[in-house]
């Protein structure tokens, strides 16, 4: 009888402990050249309070070209920034958002 209680014990502790381990912050950045436009998107787990972030766009010379306060309203998991493509610099840039301590990167290149 102990085994079975252990061995379930074991399961579920291993169930939840996969199910935080997807729950990953993530940012992803998409350029539409037909548009004219970039569209970054950061993803994290829904919140039962709102959530302030950073998002900080750095441009191929290592300047931030824009840096922007945001919150992601209460049960919502992610927020999107935008700009144009046109008037940016070539090169690779960084989208980096902050929430607290923790820093979420993505990279994206215009040509």
């Amino acid at each position: 009888m102990k085994r079975l209680v252990y061995s379930l014990l074991l399961v579920t502790v291993f169930c939840f402990a996969e199910a935080f381990e997807g729950e990953q912050k993530k940012a992803d950045c998409l350029l539409l050249q037909d548009e004219n436009s970039i569209i970054c998107k950061y993803e994290h787990e829904r919140m039962e309070e709102d959530v302030e972030i950073s998002v900080h766009w750095i441009s191929p010379n290592g300047e931030t070209s824009r840096e922007r306060l945001m919150i992601i309203p209460a049960g919502h998991g992610s927020i999107y920034d935008f700009r144009y493509i046109e008037g940016r610099a070539k090169g690779t840039w960084s989208f980096i958002v902050k929430e607290g301590d923790v820093e979420t990167k993505t990279t994206f290149v215009v040509e």
